[in-house]
């Protein structure tokens, strides 16, 4: 049977008239993905000068670099903010009314990088002086996923704090695409943080992170269920953790009741959905761990014990 492109078009045609949910046709236009990630990108750029561009910045160059990408992102941001914004508004509202509102969200939002400046610094410092295998802090910022992670969430939750629409979740999502770490916009996360190696990470929407705060890989602060649905929407979900909590490997925290008080140490694996004091250490009781000589080994594979 000689199947054409039309015929495969006409079947593809038919899904979509039947499967509903996943279409979106005829409404209003949604953020470009791939403009998102590529302002994200230059955000990082105009964040970190010199460590996310292609060529040496040199400072005879950096006012004249850093304004015309300055303009370039505004007005691509203005753009996506616009469409985040038109999907968003209400049936009525005029399409004139959002575009001013668009240029000053924008604008309110880049006027923060210099603040988003001086946390991230903290963050590059806490990571430096936190992981014996660092050599230097421009390692840790070009290198690092946990960097470019965290940096990337401090940006989205700026937008998240506006009201943006879906661009802040677009952003962290690419983040976490490519770190392995997964941090929601929403999370209010304080000065000083570092996650060591952060693969497996997840912060959710409603978490809060004091300052000082240091987890490990495979750490979970996550909501105690989601059977709820959207009724859960707006409520506190997440735990917090106070300054100066240390959270070991494989560890998860659930539950918007739940606080860790600070200086606190939960340890790896543990599986936390309580409060506990200030000064408190966490851990399991009661785990053995055997250790087997060489001819222990081979009966135990032999089935012998």
């Amino acid at each position: 049977m000689n199947v054409t492109v039309t015929d495969l078009t006409n079947e593809l045609l038919r899904s979509y008239a039947q499967v509903g949910g996943i279409n979106h046709l005829d409404g209003k236009n949604l953020p470009s993905k791939c403009a998102v990630v590529a302002i994200t990108v230059d955000l990082l750029r105009l964040v970190f000068p010199g460590f996310f561009d292609d060529k040496p910045l040199h400072s005879s160059e950096l006012k004249v670099e850093t304004t015309a990408l300055m303009d370039s992102v505004l007005g691509r941001l203005e753009d996506e903010i616009y469409k985040s914004l038109e999907y968003a508004a209400p049936e009525g509202l005029a399409k004139k009314d959002l575009r001013p509102a668009a240029h000053q969200t924008s604008v309110d939002f880049l006027r923060q990088l210099p603040a988003l400046r001086e946390i991230l610094q903290t963050d590059a410092d806490a990571a430096y002086r936190g992981d014996p295998a660092a050599l230097s802090k421009e390692e840790v910022i070009v290198a690092y996923p946990f960097m470019e992670a965290i940096a990337v969430q401090r940006l989205a939750h700026e937008l998240y704090l506006k009201k943006v629409p879906l661009i802040p979740r677009i952003m962290t999502e690419w983040a976490h695409s490519r770190t392995g770490m997964d941090i929601h916009p929403g999370a209010m996360i304080g000065s000083r943080f570092f996650v060591d190696h952060c693969t497996g990470t997840v912060i959710g929407e409603t978490c809060e992170i004091g300052d000082r705060v240091k987890l490990y890989q495979g750490v979970s602060l996550i909501a105690r269920s989601l059977s709820g649905g959207q009724a859960l929407r707006g409520h506190k979900r997440h735990p917090k953790l106070e300054d100066d909590v240390t959270v070991y490997a494989g560890a998860t925290i659930m539950g918007g009741d739940t606080v860790v008080g600070a200086r606190s140490t939960i340890g790896a694996n543990v599986f936390l959905m309580q409060s506990v004091p200030p000064d408190s250490l966490v851990l399991f009781e009661d785990v053995k761990v055997k250790v087997m000589n060489k001819l222990e080994h081979r009966a135990t594979k032999a089935g012998q014990i």
